[in-house]
C-alpha cells in the first residue's frame, strides 16, 4: 500500500516540475503584449503590423507552454 502511495505522489511531483516549463512562455507572453502596446501607443498606424507580428509571437510561445502540458498528462498518465 506504501509503495503504490509513493509511486502516485512521484507522479505528481513530475507533472508538477513539468508545468514548470510554462513559467517562461506565460512571461514571454506578458512581455511580448507589453512591447506591442508600447509600439501601437508610439506609432498607431503601424497597429495591424505589429498585431499580426505580436500574435504570431504569442502563438509559438504557447506551443511551449502547451509542450510542458504534454509531457505532465504523460508523466501522470502513461508513466
Amino acid at each position: 500500500m506504501i509503495e503504490g502511495s509513493l509511486e502516485v505522489g512521484l507522479k505528481a511531483v513530475g507533472a508538477g516540475l513539468a508545468m514548470v516549463g510554462a513559467l517562461g512562455p506565460g512571461i514571454g507572453i506578458g512581455l511580448l503584449v507589453q512591447g506591442a502596446l508600447l509600439a501601437i501607443g508610439r506609432n498607431p498606424d503601424a497597429a495591424g503590423q505589429v498585431q499580426a507580428n505580436m500574435i504570431l509571437g504569442i502563438v509559438f510561445a504557447e506551443a511551449v507552454a502547451i509542450y510542458a502540458l504534454v509531457v505532465a498528462l504523460i508523466v501522470l498518465f502513461v508513466l
